[in-house]
């Protein structure tokens, strides 16, 4: 494992010394070999980080869990919150944090060979997770003798990942079939489908299915598509079978008629066609719809038989959301519409995209924290557990912005803060001195179904 040889000091030096002589000085010119040649060694030194990250990591969760230990914590919860620190570390989702720490343990016990290549920079560190996944269902024997065939040797020097990854499942099927058998049908429990954002107003929709499952609705996609392209249909191959899926999904051909909850946060001079700053989508990480597109949506619904009402959120001269028009909002179904508003769908901890799932309670309720705007946060699941850990802890602090800011100190004394997103702002504005009255126009669909939340 690591050893106190190195510390955060020394590294801290030598990424100044490389920053300092990165650039060239004066007269001087770097010649091209020169430059593939640095390229190279900073991407092994990259590796090599890697991988003494890693045995830091598990060094961590071994004094963790020691510590609970003795302090009596249930087994269960024993390192709970390590994956997080690791995480914020790192500068990464604790999803990401979770899966950096699986890989640091694979590497310390059944993968001392990819470990070594990773150290001396023949392997970075996702193609080290392509060798920890494909032999992830194996025995500890049999992982072991794979990764000392294929990292042990030269073979993965010349391998792209696609070719590294088909290897090394060759050699799992070989060794334990029925192991691969058993993956593949937990791998069908996992079936799922998902959403993310893309750019220009676009969104990935995402099915994982079992390989039949998802051939088959592929071919039949194409099949019905080349058959309308060939009776005159204008569109693309890949638009008819976009336009397909949600045709046989929804059962409608165009968007008007599906039924849908949207929620919209959208500045009030952009309603009202006098700002041209986007909408943003709660939830979905990087979302924005464009102005214009925006004032559509909200003209399509309120043109639709619709049931409308009018919520009005109050925001300070700085833009921090302070109220609701109805005090009754202020019960905790409103409540946490405000912090869907404020927090814009997103958990609050730093580096995390996963979408907000849980109102925490910043000062823990346990300890007399009250259930306000100013001490709820949305977190998503993960988060929320991790922050119950042994030695975490959270408090509000004031924010120059107005916005809503948390601290979050870790069991190892570091903090990371967390600052609520900026709402949208109307363009050409002096924030300082102009209060504004933002407002959620609400508009609740039957046919078609939106609910357009319109924030400023």
């Amino acid at each position: 494992m690591a050893t106190a040889l190195l510390d955060a000091q020394d590294v801290r030096r030598f990424r100044d010394v490389v920053l300092a002589a990165s650039r060239p000085v004066g007269d001087e010119v770097m010649t091209d070999r020169a430059r593939v040649e640095l390229i190279a060694e900073a991407e092994r030194l990259k590796s090599t980080l890697c991988a003494i990250q890693a045995e830091l990591s598990v060094d961590l969760d071994a004094s963790v869990r020691s510590r609970d230990a003795r302090q009596g914590v249930a087994p269960e919860r024993q390192g709970r919150g390590v994956a997080a620190q690791i995480a914020l570390a790192r500068q990464e989702s604790p999803h990401r944090g979770q899966q950096l720490l699986g890989l640091a343990k694979d590497l310390a016990t059944d993968l001392r060979c990819t470990h070594q290549a990773l150290r001396e920079g023949r392997l970075n560190e996702y193609r080290a997770t392509i060798v920890a996944k494909e032999t992830g269902c194996l025995a500890r024997e049999d992982r072991a003798l794979i990764d000392d065939e294929v990292c042990g040797t030269d073979l993965i020097d010349d391998l792209g990942n696609a070719a590294l990854g088909a290897m090394i499942r060759k050699r799992v099927e070989a060794a334990d079939p029925a192991a691969v058998v058993r993956r593949n049908r937990k791998a069908e429990h996992d079936r799922r489908v998902t959403i993310r954002p893309a750019p220009d107003t676009m969104v990935h929709l995402t099915a994982l299915l079992p390989v039949g499952r998802g051939v088959a609705a592929f071919a039949a996609l194409t099949r019905e598509a080349e058959a309308l392209i060939c009776g005159g249909d204008e569109r693309s191959k890949a638009q008819i079978m976009a336009d397909l899926l949600v045709q046989r999904l929804t059962g409608h051909s165009t968007a008007e008629e599906i039924g849908v909850n949207l929620d919209l946060i959208i500045s009030d001079e952009t309603l009202l066609g006098a700002g041209h700053e986007p909408a943003v989508l709660p939830g979905l990480p990087g979302a924005t719809i464009p102005a214009q597109i925006a004032r559509e949506l909200v003209a399509q619904a309120l043109r639709s038989e619709a049931t409308n009402w009018i919520r009005t959120l109050y925001a300070d001269p700085t833009g921090r959301l302070v109220a609701m028009t109805s005090k009754q909002r202020l019960a905790p179904a409103g409540l946490a519409d405000y912090l869907t508003v404020r927090d814009q769908g997103i958990c609050r901890t730093p580096w995390c995209d996963a979408p907000a799932r849980q109102s925490d309670h910043i000062h823990p309720a346990s300890h007399g924290g009250e259930t306000t705007a100013e001490n709820l946060q949305g977190l998503c699941q993960a988060c929320n557990l991790a922050k119950q850990a042994h030695g975490w802890t959270q408090h509000v602090i004031n924010n120059p912005t107005g916005r809503h800011t948390v601290e979050t100190t870790t069991p190892t004394g570091h903090r990371h803060r967390s600052t609520a997103p900026a709402p949208p702002q109307p363009a050409g504005q002096d924030q300082q001195h102009r209060h504004r009255q933002p407002t959620v126009i609400t508009t609740e669909l039957y046919r078609p179904a939106f609910l357009i939340d319109v924030a400023a």
